[in-house]
């Protein structure tokens, strides 16, 4: 089969950027040498052009996880575009069908299946999706959005602004614009051009997946160190409307904090999450999975996968009875009734329930580990 054309302002854009970053910045780096503030600035605009894309591509306009402040989404809008990842309204065309279509190699624009180069910027280099490249049905929300739109009909400007513009009025105020455009401009381009194709290539090889194994996402917390916390790639793709990817407290997610940080201050809003009995649910349903799959082979599958199966339903149906009175305690707490009868019923319930469900919860993850170690019997020769 004949391949498509390449794509020579994407091959050249990658071309020389990278040999700048490989070559003309070690030997500065070595001759002339770079000073903390240039240091300092490439870190932070690092941070500041990868978590546009995170925070404002991906979980604002792509998924629409989150509201946001008209000065937040131009600020999200520039430094999308000093990323140079293409324009959102593109970025967030692809993503979406990337979503729609994840793993299948002649609709999804960057499937996993075709192989790690692919997948992480292979894909960028030849005209694999010419017949859609104009094709914005699919984000016609995002056509509404004015500052979307904007940054589309004058992306190529913003983005020579914001990359050269800003640090080279940065170098000037530090007394070096060629030093400060070499690090700060182009290699922290380079820098964040990688771990952003990451998300797409990585974080579909690399990693567990405790919550759906229907594509090939993975939760990695490796990835998620230098991902800005998009590492825990299984669960979004199972819950992409979640403004979290880091669910947990303790989980890297810069960009999680970020958007929260920014909710506590007004200029977001509307975080959208996943209930945790969904969450709690998809694990379990895996775990399943899992165990069912490593016990078939036993000669009394039957009669382990139907103990294992009845485990799951109890577990399933306490969850469930503790989540809807969790709810309903809530829906009171709402109603400030804090000292009436329907609350102190509620709450020795919740409380009864909840201990119901951690004692179902450790018995079958007792289970699970038990079933899942089993050693099957060599086959004979």
């Amino acid at each position: 089969m004949k391949k498509p054309p390449f794509i020579l302002l994407n091959i050249l854009v990658f071309a020389i950027t990278s040999a700048i970053a490989f070559i003309a910045v070690p030997i500065w780096a070595f001759t002339v040498g770079f000073s903390a503030v240039e240091i300092a600035t490439t870190l932070v605009l690092f941070f500041f052009t990868g978590m546009s894309i995170t925070a404002g591509y991906h979980r604002l306009w792509s998924h629409k996880t989150y509201q946001a402040n008209p000065i937040v989404k131009v600020i999200l809008a520039i430094g999308g575009a000093m990323a140079v990842q293409n324009s959102i309204l593109h970025w967030a065309s692809d993503h979406r069908v990337h979503h729609r279509h994840v793993d299948v190699n002649d609709k999804d624009p960057y499937s996993a299946k075709r192989g790690f180069w692919f997948s992480h910027m292979g894909w960028m280099l030849r005209e694999y999706q010419a017949h859609r490249y104009d094709n914005y049905e699919n984000c016609r929300d995002l056509q509404k959005d004015k500052v979307v739109m904007w940054q589309h009909n004058h992306y190529i400007w913003i983005v020579l602004a914001a990359n050269f513009g800003i640090t080279a009025f940065l170098g000037w105020l530090n007394g070096n614009i060629l030093g400060m455009v070499l690090l700060a401009g182009v290699f922290r381009l380079v820098a964040v051009h990688h771990v952003t194709f990451f998300i797409n290539s990585l974080a579909h090889v690399w990693g567990k997946q405790p919550y759906t194994d229907a594509n090939s996402a993975r939760d990695n917390g490796v990835v998620a160190l230098f991902t800005f916390g998009e590492g825990y790639h299984n669960y979004h793709h199972i819950f992409e409307y979640d403004y979290r990817n880091g669910i947990r407290w303790w989980q890297y997610d810069p960009t999680k904090w970020l958007i929260r940080g920014l909710s506590f201050i007004g200029l977001t809003w509307d975080l959208r999450r996943t209930p945790e009995e969904r969450i709690e649910k998809a694990k379990a349903k895996m775990q399943l999975d899992t165990a069912t799959a490593k016990l078939s082979d036993l000669p009394n599958a039957e009669e382990v996968i139907q103990k294992v199966q009845l485990e799951y339903d109890l577990l399933m149906q306490k969850m469930s009875d503790y989540y809807a009175t969790k709810k309903r305690m809530m829906n009171v707490r709402k109603k400030y009734l804090k000292r009436s009868f329907e609350r102190l019923e509620l709450d020795f319930k919740y409380k009864e329930l909840q201990q119901a469900v951690e004692l179902q919860k450790a018995k079958w993850l007792k289970l699970y580990h038990l079933t899942t170690r089993i050693e099957l019997p060599a086959l004979p020769a």
